[in-house]
């Protein structure tokens, strides 16, 4: 089991975030674009290469987000319609998501095993995500899966 402790820096000008490892290391940088139709937002590693990229898909009911790692999309992730529980289903692995009534918790399922667990902290300033990874291979794609529902999330709120 690995951590990732996602940060939003408050004053910024477009969604950032800082990346911490579970020894408090910055591990990525994540900056969404200023002028773009929809949500871009890049994530970059320590040396600034960027790694991945969120792409939110326009035409659709719901919030859809295409996933991209190393320059290649690997699927996407879209918001079902559910009454209490929100829900995503991530197309590139059958992954699917399910958080709880106040949508600040989620867990990723891989069938009925749980892959990820996504956790909201509370009383900090801007979003704070701890990720519970289970297996490191998952670690990006994780991130870009909190980045996307933080995006959905921010969507519906306005």
């Amino acid at each position: 089991m690995m951590r990732l402790l996602i940060k939003q820096r408050v004053f910024s000008w477009t969604d950032t975030y800082d990346v911490y490892d579970e020894d408090e290391n910055i591990k990525y940088f994540v900056k969404s674009e200023l002028f773009s139709f929809g949500h871009k937002i890049h994530v970059y590693d320590t040396y600034e290469n960027e790694v991945g990229m969120i792409r939110e898909k326009l035409i659709s009911f719901l919030p859809v987000f295409e996933m991209e790692i190393g320059g290649k999309i690997l699927g996407k992730i879209e918001k079902k319609f559910s009454l209490f529980k929100p829900r995503y289903e991530v197309e590139c692995n059958g992954w699917s998501i399910e958080g709880d009534l106040m949508e600040w918790n989620y867990d990723v399922y891989d069938g009925d095993r749980v892959v990820v667990q996504i956790t909201k902290e509370w009383l900090s300033w801007g979003d704070t995500y701890v990720l519970d990874i289970s297996d490191p291979e998952d670690e990006l794609l994780g991130l870009l899966l909190v980045i996307a529902i933080d995006a959905a999330n921010c969507d519906r709120n306005g």
